[in-house]
């Protein structure tokens, strides 16, 4: 009678560990991310459609933000495309997120050429805003401020030195982690975004 009494407590025990492990390892998977703590300072600028777009525009939603420009010969194909793939990864996990890419060339990335250069990567800006309307020193500002990322023209050419990072900004507009652009950990990416849109 012991040993059975024994066995049942055994087996009892067993089922709270198991149970406490699933608990453990659901909670940290959906632990929200929270690298960084970084609130993006309110703007206004203008989007691909010539239409005024700000930070009110994303209250209370998810977004991923990067730095580009059309008439860049080195990193920002990589990274564009990389956002539109991130953009297809959002839509077969049927998760709703902005994606914002500021131009960093604002004097030459007009509206019309950015959504034709967004155009080479993707038919779909139902959530991707390409925004520009803001002088170089503008953004310059913005990104040191809000992104912590340095700006500067390239003293020797036409290019644009930028960083390469897409940042998730969470529904308060406060960035909470960052990711290489380069190569995205798309499933990080998602995972994060899930856990930010419960």
């Amino acid at each position: 009678m012991k040993k059975m009494r024994r066995m049942i407590d055994i087996g009892i025990i067993a089922v709270l560990v198991v149970a406490a492990i699933v608990l453990l390892t659901a909670s940290l998977g959906s632990r929200k991310p929270n690298d960084l703590s970084i609130p993006v300072e309110s703007f206004e600028f203008i989007n691909q459609e010539s239409q005024p777009f700000g930070l009110a525009d994303l209250e209370d939603k998810v977004w991923v933000a990067h730095f580009m420009f059309t008439n860049c010969s080195t990193v920002c194909p990589t990274l564009t495309a990389n956002m539109a793939k991130l953009q297809r990864e959002l839509q077969a996990a049927g998760l709703q997120a902005e994606l914002v890419s500021f131009t960093v060339d604002p004097e030459k990335d007009t509206p019309e050429a950015l959504k034709k250069y967004i155009g080479k990567f993707t038919d779909d800006f139902d959530n991707w805003h390409a925004l520009t309307g803001y002088s170089f020193e503008e953004m310059q500002a913005f990104g040191q401020q809000s992104f912590k990322s340095a700006i500067q023209k390239d003293a020797i050419g036409d290019q644009v030195i930028h960083g390469i990072s897409f940042y998730l900004v969470d529904r308060s507009g406060t960035i909470v982690t960052r990711y290489d652009g380069q190569e995205p950990p798309y499933s990080k990416i998602i995972k994060d975004i899930k856990a930010l849109s419960r």
